[in-house]
């Protein structure tokens, strides 16, 4: 946690759980992308954190913007973003909602089957589309397969079609995994993504841009690899496969952009037992699955958690969250090593929550409002 954080949260006397984002932290890891891929546009996933003083940063920091709704397009427009700058990159989308975001000015639009494609024909007759395809995401935390994309024979047939419609067919895009831990992840994505490529080219098709998606991963409890591995790992992919014909490119970092930036801060409700004897306890906090902790579920992202107990001897529980549903609770497949001291009242940090936990904290489920979202 940030000295930055820090204070505010010690000035803080309000209800917990709150959520706080340093943008000192935010701007760092935007500008360390910048250095490491100086040749590939900066799309921010909006929905990782669409906090306005974030997409206002990252506006005058000249990002682009990766859109999945409307009112994702809204926001970055009202941050100060033009339109030329996002990219409505969720393949599910309304008839309405497409037409309405040409009429905001957006023109990139991706895509993964024909019907999509025809709604985007009908109502944006100028865009560019770029063809989602599927490919492995063994190694990431938060796989993203099966839902969205298609086959690479299907992508070319796709394309093919979005010409023949009088669209602009413009490139290929995929998705390794959110949290992804392997650096090598983009190489057969970026294989099959240039034999795409050099199909439509022989038909008179030429695609010009590769979008490598996210998957850059924030620093949770597991080690990770070192940015520069990830890029020096794409690079050598791209020469691979691309050789001096090289695309434009694009990535669509979120939680590596603003995963590390925030910490909740919230309170140890209860601690019990389930039976005189059981050694395991129980440990209740005032935010679980629905007060914005959802990437816990399965327990896929295990996040940091510090007290001001730590110093004292640790031991095995399970924690849960406050709700009344049985499956509210974050760890105990694996149970999350906590203080025997910890006390019912105590303050605890869980760190690199800056992304998808207020977009994913429920408005009123039992009741509990919204985890509120401060900037510092």
């Amino acid at each position: 946690m940030t000295l930055r954080a820090r204070k505010f949260l010690e000035s803080y006397q309000e209800n917990t759980p709150c959520l706080v984002v340093d943008l000192d932290i935010v701007r760092q890891k935007f500008q360390e992308f910048q250095y490491l891929m100086p040749d590939t546009d900066i799309y921010y996933a909006v929905k990782a954190n669409p906090e306005h003083d974030i997409l206002k940063l990252l506006t005058e920091l000249g990002a682009n913007f990766d859109a999945a709704s409307v009112e994702e397009v809204k926001m970055c427009l009202a941050a100060g973003a033009t339109a030329d700058r996002i990219s409505y990159g969720n393949t599910i989308k309304k008839k309405t909602d497409i037409a309405e975001a040409y009429r905001l000015g957006v023109r990139l639009f991706a895509f993964d089957c024909i019907q999509e494609l025809e709604k985007i024909a009908d109502v944006a007759p100028d865009a560019q589309v770029i063809a989602r395809i599927l490919c492995s995401n063994e190694g990431a935390d938060w796989p993203l397969s099966r839902k969205f994309g298609c086959d690479p024979d299907m992508a070319e047939e796709l394309l093919e079609a979005a010409h023949n419609l009088g669209i602009t067919p413009a490139g290929i895009c995929f998705h390794v995994g959110s949290q992804q831990g392997n650096p090598q992840a983009w190489d057969q994505a970026l294989e099959t993504t240039a034999t795409v490529f050099k199909n439509l080219s022989e038909k008179g098709i030429e695609l010009t841009i590769v979008n490598l998606g996210g998957g850059f991963p924030a620093q949770y409890l597991d080690l990770i690899p070192e940015a520069e591995n990830y890029s020096d790992a794409i690079n050598i992919s791209l020469k691979k496969h691309f050789g001096n014909r090289l695309p434009k490119t694009i990535i669509e970092p979120g939680r590596a952009l603003v995963g590390d930036a925030g910490v909740i801060q919230a309170e140890v409700v209860l601690i019990s037992r389930k039976s005189h004897d059981d050694p395991t306890r129980w440990v209740y906090l005032d935010i679980g699955k629905f007060g914005g902790l959802a990437e816990t579920m399965d327990e896929a992202i295990r996040y940091p958690i510090r007290t001001q107990r730590d110093d004292d001897q640790r031991m095995p529980c399970i924690i849960a969250g406050p709700t009344c549903d049985s499956v509210d609770v974050l760890y105990e497949k694996k149970p999350y090593p906590l203080p025997v001291s910890l006390q019912i009242g105590d303050k605890i940090l869980i760190e690199s929550t800056g992304a998808y936990t207020t977009t994913y904290s429920s408005v009123a489920f039992n009741g509990f409002a919204p985890l509120k979202s401060f900037c510092v």
